[in-house]
Formats: C-alpha cells, sequence, structure tokens
C-alpha cells in the first residue's frame, strides 16, 4: 500500500505532462488530413455538423497560425463564416445541397475579392482597408458550390511582383508567412499563406494564383497539391492581376482528388474576363471521371532536363519517379529545350505593361472610396510607409508605371514574339515532336531558409514554359529530402487538365508521398 502511494504522485505527474504534451502538439486535431469526401460523409450521416467543422478549423487557425508555432499564413478570418455554416446546415437538412463543397471550408489568397466583411488587401498596407465593391467570380462559384469561404490568406506583397529581392511569404500588412515544416525555411510565393494553410491543416482547400509558379513552387515547399490550369479555365474577374496574358487562379490541397473536385467548380464562361470565351467548349463542370489509378499505363511522357543538375537528392527523386513511370506501363523521353531562349524577356515586357494597365482597372473598380487610385499613387503611397521598403524596393512598379499603353508598338510586339515562342515553338513543338501526353519536371528545390535581406534563393523551377505559353501544370509531392518536401510537376498542352489529372491522380497513388509538417523550430531538431 506505502509503494502505491508512493508511486502515484508520480502517475499523477505523468499523466498532467502526457496532458500537457497533447495540449501543446500543434498536430493534436481531429480532423488531421480529412478530406472533401470524408467530410460530405460526415455531413451526410450526422457525425459532425458544418457549423463544428468550421469552428474547428476556427480554433486551429488561432492555435497553430496566430499562436504556437505563429505560422502567419492567415491575414484574416471571414466573421461570418460561422453564420455561413449554420445556413449551409439549414440547408442540409432540407435536402438543399448547393454543389460538391457543400460545407467545405476554403482560404482564399488575399488577391481574390470578397464582397463581404473581410478587405482585400494584396498584402499591402496601401490597401489595408480595401473593401471590393463585389464578389470575384472565385468567390461567387465557391459561394455557389456551397463552400464556407473561411479566412484571407497571406502572400507575397502584390503577388511577388513588387520589387528586387523580395522575400516570398512576406508582406508589410501581415510579416513573414513560415515554412510549417522547418519554421526557419520559406513557404515560396506568392501563394504561400495558401499552401501553409492547406499543408497545416488549417483549411481543406485554398485557391492560389499563378502568373509564374505562384501555385506550384508553395505547393512544391508545402508538400501539397497544385493544380494552375489553362489562362481562362477559370475567371480572373475581381482578382488583383499582373498578367492578363499569365494570371490564373488555382485550387491547392492536400489530395489531387480535393483539388480536382474544387477544379469543376470553379470553370465557366465569365463575360467579365474575355480570357474564359475560349474555354466555352472545352471547360468541364467535373473532371473527376479522370481520377483514374491507371492514369500512367500508356502515355508517353517527356522528362524535363534541364532543371536537373542542381541537387543530387532532387535528381535521384525524380529518377525514382522516373522508374515508377516505366513501371506503371508510360515510355519516358528526355527533352533538354522546351521555349527558345529570349521567351522570358518578352514574358516580363509583356508582365509590365500589362501591370500597369490592370492594376489601374483594378483600382477604378474600388470606387470613389479606394484608398488608392492608381499606380501612380500606390507607389507614392509605399515611399512614405515605413513598413512597406524596409526589406526590398518596388523597382517592378516603377517600371510598369514607366510603360505605354497596350496599344503600343512595344506591347503588341513582346505579346506576339511570347504567345510565339513559348506555344507554337515551345510547348507544342516538343510535344508534336516527340507525340507526348504530358512533360515532366522537377517543381523545385527543398525549401531554402528564408532572408529578408538577399531574398529568395531558388535553385531549382521549371514552372515558367507552362506559364509563359498559360499552359496547364499540375504539381504532386513526390518525395522528401531531410524532411521537407519535393514535388513533381506534370504539364503540357493548353486545356489538357483531363490528361495531366490521369497522368497525376495514377502517380499520386503509387508514390503516396504526402508527409504531415511537424512545425520543427530549426534544421537540426
Amino acid at each position: 500500500m506505502r509503494r502505491l502511494l508512493l508511486l502515484f504522485p508520480l502517475l499523477l505527474l505523468s499523466c498532467i505532462t502526457a496532458e500537457v504534451k497533447i495540449e501543446h502538439d500543434p498536430n493534436n486535431f481531429d480532423y488531421m488530413e480529412i478530406d472533401i469526401r470524408q467530410l460530405t460523409e460526415g455531413y451526410r450521416q450526422g457525425v459532425y455538423s458544418i457549423k463544428e467543422i468550421t469552428q474547428a478549423y476556427l480554433d486551429r487557425i488561432e492555435k497553430v497560425d496566430f499562436n504556437g508555432p505563429e505560422l502567419r499564413s492567415i491575414i484574416q478570418v471571414n466573421p461570418e463564416a460561422i453564420a455561413i455554416a449554420e445556413a449551409l446546415d439549414k440547408e442540409w437538412a432540407e435536402g438543399k445541397i448547393r454543389g460538391p463543397l457543400h460545407g467545405i471550408p476554403v482560404v482564399l489568397k488575399d488577391n481574390i475579392d470578397t464582397h463581404d466583411q473581410m478587405n482585400t488587401t494584396a498584402g499591402s498596407r496601401a490597401l489595408k482597408n480595401s473593401k471590393p465593391l463585389q464578389d470575384s467570380q472565385v468567390a461567387k462559384k465557391l459561394r455557389e458550390a456551397g463552400a464556407v469561404i473561411l479566412a484571407k490568406a497571406n502572400l507575397s506583397e502584390w503577388a511577388n511582383f513588387r520589387g528586387q529581392h523580395s522575400s516570398s511569404g512576406w508582406s508589410s500588412i501581415n510579416g513573414q508567412t513560415k515554412n510549417p515544416y522547418v519554421l526557419t525555411r520559406n513557404p515560396c510565393g506568392s501563394s504561400s499563406g495558401s499552401g501553409v494553410a492547406v499543408s497545416a491543416n488549417l483549411t481543406v482547400l485554398a485557391i492560389g494564383t499563378e502568373t509564374n509558379g505562384s501555385i506550384v513552387c508553395p505547393s512544391n515547399a508545402n508538400g501539397i497539391v497544385g493544380i494552375k490550369p489553362t489562362v481562362g479555365l477559370i475567371s480572373r474577374s475581381g482578382i488583383i492581376p499582373i498578367s492578363f496574358t499569365q494570371d490564373t487562379a488555382g485550387p491547392m490541397a492536400r489530395t489531387l482528388t480535393d483539388a480536382v473536385i474544387a477544379l469543376g467548380s470553379l470553370t465557366g464562361v465569365d463575360a467579365n474576363d474575355s480570357k474564359t470565351q475560349a474555354s466555352e467548349n472545352k471547360a468541364l463542370k467535373d473532371y473527376t471521371p479522370y481520377l483514374k489509378s491507371d492514369g500512367m499505363q500508356g502515355k508517353r511522357i517527356g522528362l524535363y532536363t534541364a532543371p536537373l543538375g542542381n541537387n543530387p537528392q532532387v535528381d535521384s527523386l525524380v529518377q525514382q519517379s522516373v522508374r515508377l513511370f516505366k513501371t506503371a506501363g508510360a515510355t519516358v523521353i528526355e527533352i533538354d529545350e522546351i521555349a527558345p531562349r529570349g521567351t522570358g524577356q518578352n514574358s516580363f515586357q509583356v508582365m509590365l505593361h500589362e501591370y500597369k494597365a490592370g492594376l489601374n482597372d483594378y483600382f477604378a473598380s474600388l470606387g470613389e472610396n479606394a484608398p488608392i487610385n492608381n499606380l501612380e499613387a500606390l507607389i507614392a503611397f509605399n515611399e512614405q510607409d515605413s513598413i512597406a521598403l524596409k526589406y526590398y524596393n518596388q523597382a517592378y512598379l516603377k517600371m510598369a508605371q514607366e510603360k505605354e499603353g497596350l496599344d503600343s508598338e512595344a506591347y503588341q510586339n513582346a505579346l506576339a514574339n511570347l504567345q510565339r515562342m513559348s506555344q507554337q515553338e515551345g510547348i507544342d513543338n516538343v510535344m508534336n515532336e516527340h507525340q507526348l501526353d504530358a512533360i515532366i519536371a522537377p517543381t523545385g528545390s527543398p525549401a531554402w531558409s528564408t532572408d529578408w535581406l538577399n531574398g529568395d534563393n531558388f535553385h531549382i523551377g521549371s514552372s515558367s514554359a507552362a506559364a509563359w505559353a498559360g499552359y496547364p501544370n499540375i504539381t504532386i509531392p513526390m518525395g522528401n529530402i531531410h524532411g521537407l518536401p519535393v514535388g513533381l510537376s506534370i504539364f503540357g498542352r493548353a486545356w489538357s487538365e483531363p490528361t495531366l489529372i490521369e497522368i497525376a491522380y495514377g502517380f499520386e497513388q503509387k508514390s503516396n508521398a504526402r508527409i504531415v509538417p511537424t512545425f520543427r523550430k530549426n534544421d537540426e531538431e
């Protein structure tokens, strides 16, 4: 008896310690890695309500993003989220299911307009209190599909096209977003907050935007799936622009299935975005039939070798993936070049011209109470702000301001050159020559250490060929290096999303490479 009494304080202390450990475990979450179909089945069976799920994610944002590891992936939560969830619960009980995202929490990159109590800031203090006059088409589509818009995600300020030597994931309005695998490492940009929020289980889905790499790079660095669709498949109306030619929104998720479910909910022609006219007979409302476990079989795949040779461990993962493709019945052909030299410079000139025109149009859309009226005023605001230019400049904004209009000869020539070089002489040419179904390449390297003074330290990238052409690109986790994820990009012709989804799903199911982040404080932990 005496021995039991002596042991009791030790047992009690052990229980308390265990409780404290659980309490402070960032991954102590009832809905870790849950997906859309599991959530929907839970709603159907009455296991939980949409309100319960929404509150759970809001609590997790508070615990992991605003506190604890303090990821800073979220700029603002939606004050109406619970009310939206309650309304969706009522509709569900009445048998009114809006669509495939009914009751699914989603986070929007904070350059996507919502006409609600949230602001749309682009991460800039210049738009700190900016309230758009209407929903973006993306937000409208999500609401129609039944999604709960949970929050707005941090981003590289002005979608990482403000100035030189920027740090991805940093904005003057919310600071630096952290990589959830190792907190001192970078989440990549510009859809950094969207990628981190999905990976850290702060949401089920997120919507990012890409001009060149801004969906696929944060998906790579955060160990998730990202779909950059063909430009025009998803409307850009109500999205703060960089380039009319290259911009697109796209879904980011922990599984390809979730991303594909979201993709079908976002497509459609929009009178306010002329690029979507080309999708009229090509867009689908449901891409899930292309989720085929044997999707690699019989496919001819081009391995883009230019990104290789920079990191032996990444190369090893790529070769491992190539073996997987071959084992699954695909043919792999090495290709060393896609777009001719000079394509990137034409893209840069197109972006600068379109940035000026697009930003000025966007500011005008905010109405008479717009906090910023034009690009010139934005540049002036940044010059006077104490934080905006603390770490890097606004060279790209100034370059854009100096450009002529979209009717100028310089712009028209650059645009024509870009489209010819990236499409007919680029991806289309290579795929025709080798009779390819898709091209694969490493999406990027393991995340680099965040450095506000020197900026980003990219080692590997393969996003440009598809971005310049406006063609689709899907990235899937293919492995990890010392616990840091690395993705494989699968890209191809315009409107080839069904084929890419088949290939990507086959690869995902066989590689099973997604790992859950553990919020290590540094590389040595």
